[in-house]
């Protein structure tokens, strides 16, 4: 296949012809929806890691919520009602309701159809009694764009702090780092940084470009266990930090709660799917990086991972694992070690050991008047396939209009 590096500022594009690796015919999950909210068709085939890119209000954490009601169906039904939730086993509209929020029932019509890997998925059979008395365990750890409202004054919100106005994944979430944090990370004095949590190289990453230096500490002179930062002995609480510091911390705990030593509340073992909404959310571009190199950590971990995103970075990342993709593993490590300014002899390289292995596919969201249709983008070529592809879901349309235009404007000046 063909492909051409993105031109910038009037330079010339330069052709790369790669192979495409085997793995990325093996054998992949796919979730296929068709009329259900705005999206019309989504046949969407997934990867260790898959991208989701278009425009807001497209239906992508839609969707995404509906694969984790696919995959995790039963464990939240077990769940709400647990939190005394009535889901009368007649009418699934109730759990639809304290799922995706109040009066989202109406997402599913007549017409709604779900696939997963080919099997069918009947609302109706979720609230029905079930033939085994075992309670599954949720398989799909998801972290919403809406994170930041799981933290309360510092300190993470008990999920019936929530109403059904708020999407079952966000009370959840909040559920989980509350449990993680009061119990499963053994009570420590400091958060971050903390020895035996992500490798040198990330942690060094975070610190340069989140928190310049500070601790992120445990603070209980209110009388309740708050997050604060330290900064030289000077404590800043929950609510005096940047929005980045602040998206960022609960995106922490959650890979926390996945990776690092065992703890006895959550089991992450169970996991197969890991989904993060938005993760580049009030981050700055060189703080993405240390999220990347953290969810190739998950990857290698072997969690499959679904991102939403509106960040070039991811896409330039799977642009440069399909570029390379016909490098030796050694050299596709290597490269991988100067992209992330990461020495390949350090312990952090092994986080690029078997990525060229696995299978990355993108997606675009595409909203039209008449609903919602999934591409396929995952040659992410500029030159040779349609515009949506091109433009990289339009995520890269004002990066090649201001390329053009100071080529234009360039070579005709006198």
């Amino acid at each position: 296949m063909r492909i051409n590096t993105p031109q910038k500022y009037g330079k010339s594009r330069k052709t790369i012809i790669f192979a495409i690796p085997t793995n990325a015919h093996r054998y992949m999950e796919t979730l296929n929806v068709s009329n259900f909210g705005p999206v019309k068709s989504a046949n969407v085939s997934l990867g260790d890691l898959t991208i989701l890119v278009g425009p807001q209000a497209s239906g992508k954490s839609l969707f995404l919520e509906l694969f984790k009601l696919a995959k995790d169906g039963m464990h939240i039904v077990n769940d709400l009602r647990d939190y005394n939730y009535i889901l009368p086993e007649d009418n699934p509209s109730h759990l639809l309701d304290n799922y995706f929020g109040m009066g989202l029932h109406s997402l599913f019509r007549a017409d709604s159809e779900v696939k997963c890997s080919g099997e069918k998925f009947d609302i109706s059979n979720l609230t029905k009694p079930q033939a085994s008395s075992s309670r599954p365990a949720e398989s799909v750890f998801y972290v919403p764009a809406q994170r930041i409202l799981s933290i309360s004054d510092g300190r993470p919100k008990n999920f019936m702090e929530f109403d059904n106005t708020v999407p079952y994944v966000l009370r959840r979430f909040s559920e989980t780092l509350r449990v993680f944090m009061q119990s499963g990370l053994g009570n420590p004095d400091t958060l971050f940084p903390i020895d035996n949590r992500l490798k040198d190289n990330v942690k060094q990453s975070i610190t340069n470009s989140i928190f310049h230096g500070a601790k992120v500490v445990i603070d209980q002179s209110t009388g309740q266990r708050k997050m604060m930062l330290d900064i030289g002995g000077m404590k800043l609480p929950f609510m005096t930090w940047s929005a980045g510091q602040k998206e960022f911390m609960p995106l922490l705990l959650a890979l926390y709660c996945l990776t690092g030593p065992p703890t006895s509340v959550i089991d992450k073992a169970n996991y197969k799917w890991v989904i993060v909404e938005e993760p580049e959310m009030g981050l700055h571009p060189r703080a993405i990086k240390a999220v990347l190199l953290e969810i190739m950590e998950l990857m290698q971990a072997g969690y499959k991972v679904i991102i939403s995103t509106h960040s070039t970075m991811f896409l330039e990342f799977a642009w440069t694992c399909a570029s390379l993709g016909n490098l030796s593993s050694k050299d596709f490590s290597n490269a991988l070690c100067e992209l992330f300014d990461i020495g390949n002899d350090s312990t952090s390289a092994s986080i690029f050991e078997n990525i060229h292995s696995k299978a990355i596919k993108t997606h675009f969201f595409a909203a039209k008047n008449n609903g919602v249709t999934a591409k396929d983008i995952s040659s992410l070529d500029i030159d040779f396939s349609p515009e949506f592809e091109s433009q990289w879901g339009g995520l890269s349309d004002f990066s090649n209009r201001v390329s053009d235009i100071v080529s234009k404007y360039y070579t005709e000046k006198p």
